[in-house]
């Protein structure tokens, strides 16, 4: 049920710490495999993948790069189902991390975003990233109809019946997410992204996402950040009871564990396993975190 976040770059050598995101690393493809090989005899199953384009000039207003086939994402899921072939690869489909604004969509010309574009750029890089052979194509943008038009393209391309789609369908804005846009350097460069993420009082406007990405066609039901959000959790269960709920346990949260635990509030490995259990009472049945090498070497002894 753990799924371990990717961060891919495209310098192919690179492996470079993430200051604010304890012991995670930025990598090149030449340095996933070695990395990957211990955790996978371990027991890893899953890793879902997030490009980080580095090279001058390749992000631009449109993310062309997105779904550039020598792209990180697209060169890594090809290694790894060759390298892995029983790792189940999540393709995370974004444009955030390859826009100029560093917005997740395409903007008009008055900063604001353009939904229908956004969502047919959007499900073009989810089908690249699905012929190219992830076993999951997971949208985070919050673009609405996002993943009908997903979902459509990839019944006209024939191959619905080999992907899931999970959808990021409760994502809420927030506090939460700095050490991941250090990471992967998609900050917006200027506002921020409350207009197409949820506010975090939003209960109803979570439920409603929930409802319409279950009639659209999705696979599994996304909430992030998970352990403040886990009466969302609760709600995904309760309005897709027939889906597998996911839940993201996301860069802030594990930075302010690392930090409590650090400065003495408690045991790390405790609170590691009391914030993954709540989470799954709560109703998810997948889990993406950081924590996952840790958990494979506490869950083994």
């Amino acid at each position: 049920m753990l799924i371990y976040p990717l961060f891919i770059s495209d310098q192919d050598d690179e492996e470079t710490l993430i200051p604010s995101l304890p012991n995670q690393y930025r990598r090149g493809i030449n340095r996933l495999v070695p990395f990957l090989e211990p955790l996978v005899r371990k027991g890893l199953r899953s890793v879902i993948l997030f490009g980080v384009p580095l090279k001058p000039g390749t992000k631009d207003a449109l993310g062309t790069a997105a779904d550039d086939p020598e792209g990180p994402v697209i060169r890594s899921i090809r290694l790894l189902r060759q390298r892995f072939p029983q790792l189940y690869i999540v393709a995370d489909v974004c444009l955030c991390e390859y826009t100029s604004h560093g917005h997740c969509g395409i903007l008009r010309d008055d900063g604001s975003l353009n939904n229908q574009l956004s969502v047919d750029r959007i499900s073009d890089v989810a089908v690249a990233y699905a012929k190219a052979g992830a076993h999951c194509v997971a949208p985070s943008d919050m673009n609405d109809g996002r993943i009908r038009a997903i979902k459509l393209k990839l019944i006209e391309e024939g191959i619905v019946h080999s992907v899931t789609l999970m959808s990021y369908a409760a994502k809420f804005s927030g506090c939460l997410y700095g050490p991941f846009r250090d990471a992967a350097g998609s900050a917006p460069s200027f506002g921020d992204r409350r207009c197409y993420q949820l506010p975090p009082g939003g209960r109803g406007l979570a439920r409603r996402a929930i409802v319409r990405d279950i009639h659209e066609g999705a696979d599994i039901i996304m909430v992030k950040p998970a352990g403040q959000y886990l009466d969302i959790i609760s709600d995904a269960k309760e309005l897709g009871r027939d889906l597998p709920i996911a839940a993201y346990q996301v860069s802030g949260e594990f930075a302010m564990i690392h930090a409590a635990a650090k400065a003495g509030v408690f045991d790390l490995k405790g609170m590691v396993f009391e914030s993954h259990e709540s989470i799954l009472r709560a109703g998810a049945t997948i889990i993406i975190s950081y924590f996952t090498p840790e958990l494979l070497d506490w869950l083994s002894n």
